[in-house]
């Protein structure tokens, strides 16, 4: 990123809201508090009935080997000691589909990769942004269509950036250059050993992707776009090249090596605009105002 370029995760959303947040307090309901921000935790520390697997192979909802636990209130990706990989990527994916909000999740890498999982997935997550419909996904998919701020730690020797970006079935563009390639490091640092690491994305639809560490963005994006490749098996009717994507799901990866999050919340940034509303919110920046409640 240039040097010119907005460096705080929310200077764009920032931008968006100042004509209407500047002397609107108190147009609302009266003791209504319209910044105060309403996060969403999308796990609960009992289940995680809220989700859906899905494993290459495996018809949507079967858990193979029970990869996707909810343990000690950590929703964990494990691996059966005695198993060998076998091209069975997996994705776990929330219910509902959101377009504009921000994304916070802490997790940590632990333990060793599953048997036979390959060297570039060592200590390699993902949290998939604005995926496919998980109804859409064929049989012997590996990859949902998707934008993957891609979780990386360090291998104990070589550098690794963390927060990059990988598009599978997907492009972006970059400053002003549309990217095809599948993969991109961002500018992070490296992230060693079995740390709680938070990770955040700020997703304004199609006109802003942002990947963010220790407050700072390390990766920034806009304008995805179905095409590029890097996916197998999936429905010829869901890869429509070139279709804008500006809203999906969210889903959690298991690409062979063990991983815990210890939460997965979401600030939802589209909602009811219309300042007479009870549930009307100053940080809103698309508005729903079907929910608007008076």
């Amino acid at each position: 990123m240039g040097p010119n370029r907005c460096q705080s995760p929310y200077c764009v959303a920032a931008c968006l809201l100042l004509v209407i947040a500047m002397g609107l307090k108190g147009c609302s309901s009266p003791g209504v508090d319209v910044d105060k921000e309403e996060w969403i935790s999308l796990f609960e520390g009992s289940d995680f009935d809220q989700w859906t697997p899905k494993f290459t192979g495996y018809p949507l909802g079967e858990n193979y080997h029970d990869t996707f636990i909810l343990k000690d209130s950590l929703l964990s990706v494990r691996y059966v000691a005695q198993d060998t990989f076998k091209g069975n990527f997996g994705h776990l994916y929330y219910k509902q589909k959101f377009s504009h909000y921000r994304l916070k999740a802490t997790y940590r890498f632990v333990g060793d990769q599953m048997t036979g999982g390959p060297e570039w997935a060592f200590r390699n997550n993902g949290l998939m942004l604005h995926c496919q419909d998980p109804a859409t996904l064929g049989l012997e998919q590996d990859f949902p269509i998707s934008l993957e701020l891609q979780l990386l730690g360090g291998d104990g020797v070589h550098p690794r950036t963390n927060a990059n970006l990988c598009t599978p079935g997907t492009n972006v563009v970059m400053g002003d250059s549309l990217f095809s390639p599948h993969c991109i490091n961002s500018t992070s640092k490296t992230y060693a050993g079995d740390q709680w690491v938070e990770v955040e994305a700020l997703v304004l639809g199609d006109s802003l992707l942002q990947h963010i560490l220790e407050g700072q963005v390390v990766m920034q994006y806009s304008k995805p776009t179905i095409g590029g490749g890097a996916i197998s098996g999936y429905e010829e009717s869901a890869y429509q090249e070139g279709t804008p994507v500006n809203e999906g799901y969210i889903s959690i990866q298991a690409e062979t090596h063990p991983i815990d999050f210890k939460s997965i919340e979401l600030l939802n940034l589209c909602g009811c605009m219309d300042q007479k509303a009870k549930n009307y919110k100053s940080y809103f920046v698309k508005a729903d105002n079907s929910s608007c409640i008076y």
